[in-house]
Order: C-alpha cells, then sequence, then structure tokens
C-alpha cells in the first residue's frame, strides 16, 4: 500500500509540476497604461474627417503614445478635436466638427459619456459652481446665433444656453465669473464679455483690440491677446495686435500695441507672459510697460513657419506644429532658455497640450 501511495504522490507532483510550467508558459497581458504625470496632445485632424486623436507624453519623456485615445477605444475621437478641459476625473474632449463632447476619465481614457445634442460649432470649455461653460459659434456665416452652452456635470446634458456676440472663442473662469473673447466669425470680433455663473448672464461686455485669441488670469488681472485683423481674412484691412490688461476689481485696463505682427497664443506661468508670432516665441514680465524685441527661441531652423499649439509649463515650452495640416505633425519641447529637449511626430494638426497631473 505504501508503494502505491508514494507512486500516486510522485504522479500528481509530475502533473502538478506540468501545469505550473504551462502557466508560467503562458503570454502575460500587458499592464494597462495610467495616465497620469503626463501631457495629452489633441491632434485636430483634417477638418470635415473623423481623424481626431489624442497623443500622451509621459512628464518625464520616459513613454509617448501617438494614439492613446484610439488604444483605449478602438476608434477615433471624431472631427476636428478643439479643446480639451478637465473637471475632476473627468476629461472633457470638445469636437467641433462633430458638434459633440466626448467625456472620458482622465487617468484611464475609459468612456463615460457623451454630449451629442444642444451644441452647435463647439470651441472651448470651462468649469465653474459645478457646470461648464462652452463657446458655440453656431453658423459661421451668422453674427446673431452664437452662444455659450451651460452644461450640467452630472448629467451631460445643456441646461441652458446664453446668447453672446459673435464668435466667442477662449474662456476663462475666475472667481465665478467666465470671461469670453468674441474673436469674431466671418467678421472679426473684439470684445470680451463676462458671464456671472450665479445667474448664467452677460454681466459685462469689455472693448479690446481687433480679435481677442487667447486669454490668461494672473493675480486680479485679466489678460487679452489681440492678433489683430489680417488682410487675409476679408476684414478691410491690417491692423496689428495688442496686449490688454484688464484689472478684475473694477474692468479698467491698459493696452501695449504691438508695432507690427499678428500675435497669438498667450500663456503665463509664475508672473511671465509667454506667446507667439510667427515661429518666434516672445516672453515678458506681468509688470512690464513695453513689448520685447528679441524672442527667447524660435522653430525656425525646425522648419515651423507658424506655431499652432503651445503651452507653457514647468518651465518649458511646449509647440505643435500644425506642417502642411494634412499629414502628420510634430511636437517640440525646449525650456525658456532656448535648448531643445524633446521632438517627436504627433498626429495631424496637433493644436493644445494638457497637463495631466
Amino acid at each position: 500500500m505504501r508503494k502505491i501511495s508514494l507512486l500516486a504522490a510522485t504522479i500528481a507532483l509530475f502533473f502538478a509540476s506540468c501545469s505550473n510550467d504551462d502557466d508560467n508558459n503562458q503570454e502575460q497581458p500587458e499592464p494597462a497604461v495610467t495616465y497620469e504625470n503626463g501631457i495629452f496632445i489633441l491632434n485636430e485632424g483634417n477638418y470635415g474627417v473623423d481623424n481626431s486623436t489624442v497623443s500622451f507624453l509621459a512628464d518625464d519623456f520616459s513613454f509617448f503614445q501617438a494614439d492613446a485615445y484610439g488604444a483605449v477605444n478602438n476608434e477615433g475621437v471624431g472631427n476636428t478635436g478643439q479643446s480639451i478641459g478637465f473637471y475632476n476625473t473627468m476629461a472633457f474632449i470638445v469636437v467641433n466638427g462633430s458638434n459633440k463632447i466626448e467625456i472620458v476619465n482622465r487617468y484611464t481614457l475609459e468612456p463615460i459619456g457623451t454630449v451629442s445634442s444642444g451644441l452647435s460649432n463647439p470651441r472651448y470649455i470651462a468649469f465653474a459652481n459645478d457646470k461648464a461653460y462652452v463657446t458655440n459659434w453656431g453658423d459661421a456665416s451668422s453674427a446673431t446665433d452664437d452662444y455659450v452652452a451651460v452644461l450640467n456635470t452630472t448629467t451631460y446634458a445643456v441646461e441652458a444656453t446664453i446668447p453672446v456676440g459673435e464668435g466667442p472663442e477662449r474662456i476663462e473662469e475666475e472667481n465665478g465669473k467666465l470671461y469670453v473673447a468674441l474673436k469674431g466669425g466671418w467678421n472679426n470680433g473684439n470684445a470680451v464679455v463676462v458671464i456671472d455663473s450665479a445667474t448664467d448672464t452677460v454681466t459685462t461686455t469689455i472693448t479690446v483690440g481687433d480679435v481677442p485669441n487667447s486669454l490668461a488670469t494672473e493675480n486680479g488681472y485679466l489678460y487679452v491677446l489681440c492678433g489683430g485683423i489680417t488682410d487675409w481674412t476679408g476684414g478691410g484691412g491690417d491692423t496689428n495686435g495688442v496686449l490688454v490688461t484688464i484689472d478684475l476689481s473694477d474692468n479698467t485696463f491698459t493696452t501695449l500695441d504691438f508695432p507690427t505682427g499678428h500675435p497669438a497664443n498667450l500663456d503665463i506661468e509664475n508672473g511671465t507672459i509667454y506667446y507667439t508670432i510667427n515661429a518666434a516665441v516672445y516672453s515678458m514680465s506681468t509688470s512690464a510697460t513695453t513689448l520685447p524685441s528679441t524672442p527667447i527661441l524660435s522653430v525656425a531652423d525646425q522648419g515651423v513657419y507658424g506655431i499652432y499649439g503651445f503651452q507653457v509649463e514647468g518651465g518649458k515650452v511646449y509647440i505643435g506644429d500644425a506642417a502642411d495640416y494634412s499629414s502628420n505633425g510634430s511636437i517640440y519641447i525646449f525650456n525658456t532658455s532656448g535648448t531643445l529637449l524633446y521632438e517627436n511626430t504627433v498626429r495631424v494638426s496637433p493644436n493644445g497640450f494638457y497637463f495631466n497631473n
């Protein structure tokens, strides 16, 4: 009996060992990617084509994924990805040509919901009082159908619309108020409207320079960069840009006029203003009374003639090059001394950087 028991135990041990070897030889699934401590790059794609994508780059440049959204969702974002806004653990991806917002978990990119009604030519998004505010151009050929949509961040339904002037573009929140740049649609705008999020009504309109294209707040001031009218837009002439500084305590403002050029892409970090003109990046203190004459860096050597996406974060300058707007674009990351730190190819028309920390 003992011999039989020993034989049975040996056989059992043999089969257990084989089973364990088989398990060890099986291909193990790759761990899921978590999109923390990195940068989303929104690639606009070709207008009229469902090829918008979201790339991801780790903060330390150790990991890059050209189509992170597609890797998770097995589909593209839609037609013309315009902007991204973060709210709690969610990322709201505004898709202009598709007239929708895709809502995903900002750390996994897994889908949460889609806003597909109540939007018309949506552009940018900001948040206040647990609500999302989305600028909408409506029909770009109409100057009277533009509005800001008020979105419930729990049900994802558009609960109200706030009529504004033509071409509401960038939107910035400060102390429960929304500041909306009226860039203009087929025409050219020259104002910023103020919306009170407590009542969802326009309370003030501030006339600034021609074609306000970007906004930023710092220490109780709103900075508005106006690009000016360009001849090719059919605005009836060419006007230079202007930087407007608005004191938010009383809405009084000062201006700095650009002698030439059409500035864009305003950003502020630690009391320093950054902006671009063509392929060059300029910087100045928020307390400066004159504009700089020399850029801190240029991407002309990289073959860039016009900076498309732009952001400054953590002492680094992030630049998106749309190239010919139909093939894959590129990103370049510099320090503020002008040293190139990183470059890579992304997808079509990289138009924005979003820091997911």
